[in-house]
């Protein structure tokens, strides 16, 4: 990514009046919300894509906003003034093609989020390879829940929401600011025509960097790749900004020393003692976990949340440096987070059926999955606890990551691993994650594991093997083939005494 010879931070002119707009790979779940964004925003939207289906395609047409299926250059025959160019489109895109032939201004998403949405408002961005969307969500509800008006952009269902996007409120006459606009930045590249990193689109007011690890290998070569990244959004952030920097994470605080070197305000938090704002005497429990809160040696009072894991107490202390820096008081910051009702597929509890607990999970990282595992551990002590996992990423299917993933299971009682999603890219053998050797090493940390080919089979074992008071958590960075659904419905049926 971002090689010497490839384009990164592409920004195209916008034309001076943009009022039809039209999305190429609108059916994707960040293409979808944005035309979704653009409606309720006033403009005129439509759309291509391949392989059109529910959900998306049922929210647009509820929404009345028109799509196509496939590519063809006749899709633009509708005269719009704008066309944002998905992720998914490659440089042969027939509407690409036929958007530069007619002279019709084509931009990236991420580019057209930041020029139509954030110009004018106190951009909130959340980076880092985990967390950013607990983050983002926590964020903007803490802002919401103190009056602010947020706008939001996400990658899950903010369920106090219920939306992965809000406008918020935008500029008054005669305030130099709208609202803050919390958007998740993504280190993914942009478009076929810009390979940097959507984040640096985003115009930061105020940054997160929670953490950095390597993750995406199917556009970074290793982990200096991901840093220059970061780097690179460091040099966005100048007088004026804030950095909230996560202490405990060495890269990230060499990170921000190059903003600070721009003149850029930092604000650290953690555990450790050279946190600016810690986390000190933290506590889980069946509610989540209380901690107390120091800022700059002061204590402001213990803090009781609803989230599990030292990763969250990571992302509340994330989100509690942004409200503080937007103003915010410590009793409205912990009124807020009291309430919030957490995202989709992060520890979110599906459904108990026969006495076993089924949790639907994003984690597919080894760091996500240990500290996943190890919040579900102390949030449901005596229960024993099933990690269930399918390495589909591009990174997943890989072997970078395999003696991680052997040690990510050690706070689970069993393990079950699906195969390696199959795709077709090349991955020679020696490149390619060993599943029979994972669950080896996995038995020889001390957890008894299990490899089976599908959803269909996972189901099949977890209902027979499962007691009342179990607790699995399904982790996935995808629907896992329906997994959740079907395990919950075996459950249901079943009827032995292990039931009762």
């Amino acid at each position: 990514m971002t090689k010497p010879h490839q384009p990164w931070f592409v920004r195209r002119p916008l034309p001076e009046k943009v009022e039809r707009v039209h999305l190429i790979g609108i059916a994707g779940a960040g293409m979808g919300a944005f035309a979704c964004m653009l409606q309720e925003a006033g403009y005129t939207v439509r759309g291509s894509d391949r392989g059109v289906y529910p959900p998306m395609s049922d929210v647009l047409t509820e929404r009345g906003i028109a799509w196509m299926e496939g590519w063809d250059a006749a899709h633009l025959d509708w005269g719009p003034d704008l066309v944002i160019v998905g992720n998914v489109c490659r440089r042969d895109n027939p509407e690409s093609v036929a958007a530069d032939a007619r002279g019709i201004p084509a931009v990236s998403m991420p580019q057209a989020l930041g020029d139509l949405f954030l110009d004018g408002r106190t951009s909130v961005v959340i980076t880092g390879t985990h967390g950013k969307t607990t983050t983002t969500s926590l964020t903007a509800w803490l802002l919401h829940h103190a009056g602010l008006e947020p706008g939001l952009l996400v990658g899950g269902i903010a369920k106090n929401f219920e939306a992965v996007y809000r406008l918020g409120s935008t500029r008054a006459a005669g305030e130099p600011l709208g609202a803050p606009f919390v958007v998740e930045g993504d280190e993914y590249d942009t478009a076929w025509f810009d390979k940097g990193p959507k984040f640096l689109h985003y115009r930061p007011t105020i940054a997160v960097l929670n953490n950095i690890e390597f993750d995406h290998a199917d556009i970074y070569d290793d982990l200096d790749e991901i840093v220059e990244n970061f780097d690179r959004l460091m040099d966005r952030l100048g007088e004026g900004c804030t950095l909230v920097a996560n202490a405990d994470d060495a890269l990230v605080m060499q990170r921000a020393e190059r903003a600070r070197a721009n003149g850029c305000k930092i604000v650290t938090y953690g555990f450790g003692e050279g946190a600016a704002m810690r986390a000190v005497d933290v506590a889980p429990d069946a509610g989540g976990c209380a901690f107390d809160l120091v800022i700059k040696g002061l204590e402001l009072g213990r803090i009781r949340s609803p989230l599990s894991g030292r990763h969250n107490v990571w992302n509340t202390l994330a989100a509690f440096g942004v409200g503080r820096a937007l103003g915010l008081s410590v009793d409205k910051l912990q009124a807020g987070l009291s309430t919030f009702a957490g995202v989709g597929k992060r520890q979110e509890e599906k459904g108990e059926a026969a006495g076993v607990l089924v949790i639907d999970d994003y984690a597919h990282h080894p760091t996500a999955i240990r500290e996943t595992l190890a919040g579900l551990r102390a949030r449901y002590p005596g229960r024993r606890l099933w990690g269930v996992y399918e390495p589909k990423s591009n990174t997943a299917r890989r072997n970078f990551h395999q003696q991680a993933y052997a040690e990510a299971f050690v706070s689970a009682d069993r393990a079950v691993l699906a195969r390696p999603y199959q795709k077709s890219d090349g991955l020679t053998a020696e490149q390619k994650l060993d599943v029979d050797r994972l669950v080896a090493d996995i038995e020889a940390n001390g957890t008894p594991a299990t490899y089976l080919p599908d959803a269909d089979a996972i189901a099949a074992h977890l209902a027979a093997e499962t007691e009342a008071g179990d607790v699995v958590v399904i982790m996935a960075n995808s629907g896992f083939g329906g997994l959740v659904g079907k395990l919950l419905g075996r459950l249901a049926g079943r009827t032995d005494d292990r039931a009762g």
